[in-house]
């Protein structure tokens, strides 16, 4: 029986990296999608608290919940299950905020295990784009790429840093990277 590789994309938001994570699934990889969006856009439509810009421990604690049942649906794959994002951003995420780590969160990070190596996006400010969903402006970007840098080395985890190329580029570097370890 082969074993799931749960591997993980972050980095600074606009920096390609769910573009990446749709090539993966477009190659008929198993991914999981960034729940930020999908929380946001769930919240926005119900008029809902657990919004960034207006309860920012709630939007975190939602986050967590959605990663720990991604991380416990990608049991079900065989191979590598590829997340746009993992527990450890939830931490970058607080972090950047201000916010105090609960230790529940840092017991998730400590506990709950992705692939070694991590794919890091760095800030791509050609391909940047705000949107209803992302409100960062590019400062934020950088902010949250350093965050994210500085947390996945903490839990263990070694980073890769991402080239700044096309999506085919990006998912041959990624498949590639893989291949060789």
């Amino acid at each position: 029986m082969t074993k799931t590789r749960r591997i993980v994309v972050t980095g600074g938001p606009g920096s390609g990296k769910t573009s990446l994570i749709e090539a993966l699934a477009a190659a008929e990889h198993a991914t999981s999608p960034e729940v930020g969006r999908a929380i946001i856009r769930r919240q926005q439509a119900i008029d809902g608290e657990a919004l960034p810009w207006r309860d920012r421990a709630l939007f975190a604690e939602l986050m967590l919940d959605h990663e720990l049942e991604a991380h416990a649906r990608a049991e079900e794959a065989t191979g590598s299950v590829f997340f746009d994002r993992g527990i450890p951003d939830v931490i970058g995420y607080l972090t950047l905020c201000g916010l105090p780590v609960p230790p529940h969160v840092e017991r998730a990070a400590q506990q709950v295990r992705y692939d070694r190596r991590v794919f890091i996006a760095p800030v791509w400010p050609e391909i940047f784009e705000q949107d209803t969903e992302r409100r960062q402006d590019l400062d934020e970007a950088q902010q949250t790429f350093d965050a994210m840098a500085e947390v996945y080395p903490r839990f263990g985890y070694d980073l890769i840093e991402l080239p700044k190329a096309p999506v085919a580029e990006r998912l041959a570097f990624v498949l590639e990277m893989l291949r060789a370890s």
